[in-house]
């Protein structure tokens, strides 16, 4: 089962590949990164999409996700309590000329990590990066 560095080396296989990161959301630190970051800072890249998946886990954007009670009975983000499915699985934000592919991390403690990967649009394969992406994060193991 790889590590943080040896997914990240996986992502950056993917055609398109730009860049990847494994990011703790609450903190906004970027646990590993590599490949380039958007404007050069790897580090303002991690802060500015933990504010995203921050965004995309709070109580207003879990109507999309549908059910009674999508985030759990305690309310926990990715990953909660045992380890049940996050409200929100992955995160796609598409620029001009290329995509940034956010997948939360889902681990039997309460995971408040995503794996950020940034595609070029000519030549990245969204799908393809997106399914990659969620096997790579489901075999991803912190520590």
């Amino acid at each position: 089962m790889p590590g943080i560095d040896e997914s990240l080396l996986e992502a950056m296989r993917l055609p398109g590949a730009r860049g990847a990161s494994v990011v703790d959301w609450i903190s906004g630190l970027a646990l590993g990164a590599v490949g380039d970051a958007p404007g050069g800072d790897a580090e303002a890249t991690a802060a500015e999409t933990a504010e995203l998946a921050r965004l995309a886990t709070e109580s207003g954007v879990l109507a999309l996700a549908g059910g009674d009670d999508a985030a759990g009975e305690t309310g926990g983000g990715p990953g909660g309590p045992g380890g049940k499915e996050p409200p929100v699985q992955d995160l796609i934000i598409t620029n001009a000329d290329s995509y940034h592919l956010l997948r939360f991390v889902t681990t039997t403690f309460d995971s408040t990590v995503f794996v950020h990967l940034w595609l070029d649009r000519g030549e990245g394969n969204l799908a393809l990066a997106r399914i990659r992406l969620a096997e790579m994060a489901d075999r991803l193991v912190l520590g």
